[in-house]
């Protein structure tokens, strides 16, 4: 991911924000704060032939402790008109192999119960969920404003790590 894909990258974040089942965040951030979160080795996107950008993937480091250099929480999107077409996984086998490369030996996320094909690509994909987090936090946006959610931590240990 370039500086360049930010718009269409941005652009598909506020679709999936809108769906109210993506995420906790109410607003996609402007290129300097998502740049200055994710790792910038680490971030991803999958073209269409003609160079569009129909997903995208990036990791950000978890608590700044020694302990946990290994680990980071991933986000994936993928824009409405690609869904269902494999992209969601091939970015998260891409992204296994890039944080791989750099001893990374922790993937993981959050992700809403109701999120049931989030899920199902993860749990296909080497993730495992790890447990659940009843009433995490109350939603600002979206058809569920208001309302407390549940998450469900899921993580991909490397094998190879």
């Amino acid at each position: 991911m370039r500086e360049d894909d930010w718009p269409a990258v941005q652009r598909i974040y506020r679709e999936g924000i809108a769906t109210g089942n993506a995420t906790f965040e109410s607003e996609a951030p402007e290129w300097e704060r998502f740049n200055a979160s994710r790792l910038p080795r680490h971030r991803l996107v999958a073209e269409a032939h003609d160079g569009g950008i129909l997903g995208w993937a990036a990791v950000s480091p978890v608590p700044a402790r020694p302990a946990y250099s290994g680990v980071v929480e991933h986000s994936v999107y993928i824009a409405t008109e690609a869904r269902g077409r494999g992209l969601g996984a091939a970015l998260l086998r891409a992204l296994a192999q890039s944080t791989e490369r750099d001893g990374i030996w922790t993937i993981q996320a959050s992700v809403f119960p109701e999120n049931e094909a989030s899920l199902k690509l993860h749990l296909a994909n080497g993730y495992a969920v790890v447990g659940r987090r009843h009433r995490i936090a109350r939603m600002t946006h979206g058809p569920l404003t208001g309302q407390w959610r549940d998450t469900v931590l899921i993580e991909r240990r490397s094998p190879a790590i």
